[in-house]
């Protein structure tokens, strides 16, 4: 079997084949991009567990703009080889909107555009930034929690990686629980049941971890009912 873990591995290895099972872990709505035809009865050879993506990054926005608000220019970061590009960027985008804040959408493919963007941070005035998920950037959760802290630029990503990394917020599923998840979902399968009698299954523990080290080295006072609401708070 394969497991296909980030929203481009699933459409690639079901363009591999249609015989080999395959779990797949993805923040992108599986039957919107084409990989299976609907949640309850996936079909075929796939199957596997989906996070909350693109349908959190308004609420991120929120939260940085509450840490921030005197920030009205703020900017996001996209991935846009991801399935999911366009629809994080128009719902952030709308979000913006909402808040009354001017939004830049930057992009990178790589680690090596990540210096690229965090320039046209300072360029832009951004005072803030929000990273869109994407399996390159948790990937890379360390890096890009030292350039955010290094450019002294508030940010928030999806998941607590990146604040244990040094970030200063995120907000989005428990990874290692939707991990957990596609492995039950491996488990079975390599125990003889087939994906399409599995229904794709939904990690909806969402989280908001926040890091005080990491704000008091931005000079950032963080809001006591912000901390009120976190489910973890690093020291």
């Amino acid at each position: 079997m394969i497991a296909a873990i980030g929203s481009p591995s699933a459409p690639a290895a079901k363009a591999t084949t249609t015989t080999i099972p395959i779990v797949f872990l993805t923040g992108s709505d599986p039957v919107e991009v084409g990989i299976v035809t609907s949640l309850a009865r996936p079909g075929g050879n796939l199957t596997g567990v989906t996070v909350l993506g693109a349908e959190l990054g308004s609420k991120r926005l929120e939260l940085l703009h509450e840490l921030v608000p005197t920030a009205n220019i703020v900017a996001a970061l996209v991935n846009p080889n991801t399935p999911a590009a366009e629809t994080q960027s128009t719902e952030l985008q709308t979000a913006a909107r909402t808040l009354g804040l001017k939004l830049h959408v930057l992009h990178a493919s790589s680690e090596r555009d990540f210096d690229a963007v965090f320039a046209n941070l300072a360029q832009q005035r951004s005072g803030g930034l929000v990273i869109a998920g994407d399996a390159l950037f948790t990937s890379l959760s360390e890096q890009l929690a030292a350039l955010a802290l290094r450019q002294a630029v508030p940010t928030i990503y999806q998941f607590g990686e990146f604040v244990a990394a040094g970030g200063l917020m995120s907000y989005g599923d428990n990874l290692t629980d939707s991990y957990r998840l596609t492995g039950v979902y491996t488990g079975r399968i390599l125990k003889g049941e087939k994906p399409a009698d599995l229904p794709v299954m939904q990690s909806t523990k969402v989280e908001l971890i926040i890091n005080l080290k990491t704000a008091r080295a931005l000079g950032l006072t963080i809001p006591l009912p912000l901390i009120g609401r976190a489910e973890e708070v690093i020291e």
